[in-house]
């Protein structure tokens, strides 16, 4: 076959005419480059940013100090030493120091109450009220988490300290201040690192709103337009060809970038990965395509470009919480569990764990794997209904 023969083969086939159609659909409208390219590289380098440290760190923390002794002092530079934690002032009275607090200077006020030391050093037991502003669930944790490890180190100093002025030698003041010893394992996560837990879902997730998102406007357009028939014309008049060749610009793009996700995830990131790489990649593959049919499925039920964007930006953002991965599937109510079945996502989270973070056996895997192709056949089952409304003009030009 010579080269004209090759370029009317490609001009004759309907696949290829559709095919060229959508590139040049593509690069005609800044839109287009936004949803597939600009867009989700944007919201990769943004959480890139909010996640970079992995931890919270330095939150500010008020310290009242009434006591004013070397203990007291010694007290606020371990607080202050604390990677959680960073002594941000310094006040004289528990009223300021509250108000500093509600107006969300600081996050937390410690107050070491008078004659600390001397209670201390008597063997009396000396509370140090701590308040911490809970609002934010995450920071409060990890702050109280913080201020409370290196209370109770320098307590325990302490006490040991105390227990050998009484002649107990320095194994058995360490016995006698902490008689039971947690020797914990952290299996998935042991660096306690948030970057690790939520990059890689939130990664993920752009990748999904933007495919969802990039099909509906792609098809959602030739409603809009009524360009439907040109579309089917090119297609030769099978709805079936006439969607192949209209995603796989979209689809090899966004495999491109979800490449781009396991280079960020695996590589710079050092997200373990101790089962198959393969059966994530697959995934991911099926993931887009899944959203891809939702995507025309939302078009062929509404035939309407705005409402099917509105529904596709909900519907693909409430996939996180719905993912059992913020809020644990086995503590949601009957009616949110079964919910949590609608999206693709949760599967693919599931996946994701189970290949990458656990290292569990393939076949674990693949029941995951294997529920996902169901969306796209959900989809396809509405062909039918889309090709009517591509060639009905009362469904053209609503917004």
């Amino acid at each position: 076959m010579n080269q004209k023969e090759q370029t009317g083969f490609f001009r004759r086939n309907p696949f290829f005419r559709v095919l060229f159609r959508e590139i040049d659909r593509m690069s005609s409208s800044f839109i287009y480059l936004f949803i597939t390219l600009l867009g989700p590289l944007i919201a990769f380098v943004l959480l890139l940013a909010i996640f970079n440290e992995g931890v919270p760190r330095n939150l500010s923390v008020a310290l009242v100090d009434q006591d004013n002794s070397a203990l007291s002092r010694k007290m606020g530079m371990w607080i202050d030493a604390a990677p959680e934690a960073e002594i941000a002032m310094r006040l004289p009275n528990l009223a300021e120091a509250y108000q500093r607090m509600e107006t969300g200077h600081v996050d937390a006020v410690v107050v070491i109450p008078e004659e600390t030391e001397k209670n201390i050093l008597k063997g009396v037991q000396q509370q140090i009220p701590v308040f911490i502003n809970n609002s934010n669930i995450l920071k409060g944790g990890y702050l109280q988490k913080g201020i409370y490890k290196t209370l109770a180190t320098m307590s325990g100093g302490i006490k040991v300290q105390v227990a050998m002025k009484h002649g107990l030698s320095e194994k058995q003041a360490l016995a006698n201040a902490q008689p039971v010893r947690l020797h914990q394992h952290v299996l998935f996560n042991p660096f306690g690192n948030y970057a690790y837990f939520l990059l890689t879902a939130l990664l993920p997730l752009m990748v999904v709103v933007f495919t969802l998102l990039s099909t509906v406007y792609a098809v959602g357009t030739e409603v809009r337009d009524g360009t439907g028939p040109e579309w089917l014309e090119h297609s030769g008049g099978s709805v079936i060809v006439g969607v192949a060749g209209k995603l796989l610009p979209y689809t090899l793009l966004f495999s491109v970038l979800a490449t781009v996700m396991n280079v960020i995830l695996f590589v710079q990131m050092g997200t373990p990965l101790r089962g198959e790489f393969m059966l994530i990649v697959l995934g991911e593959l099926l993931l887009i395509l899944a959203y891809q049919f939702l995507g025309i499925l939302l078009v062929a039920v509404t035939s309407n470009l705005r409402l099917s964007l509105s529904l596709g930006s909900a519907y693909s953002m409430m996939a996180l919480t719905f993912s059992g991965l913020t809020f644990p599937q086995f503590a949601m109510p009957v009616i949110a569990k079964a919910f949590t079945w609608l999206f693709p996502f949760t599967y693919w989270v599931k996946l994701f764990i189970s290949q990458a973070i656990r290292g569990e056996a393939a076949v674990l895997g693949v029941r995951y794997l294997a529920i996902i192709p169901l969306f796209v056949l959900l989809s396809v089952a509405l062909f039918p209904r889309l090709k009517r409304i591509l060639q009905n003009e009362k469904f053209w030009g609503k917004v």
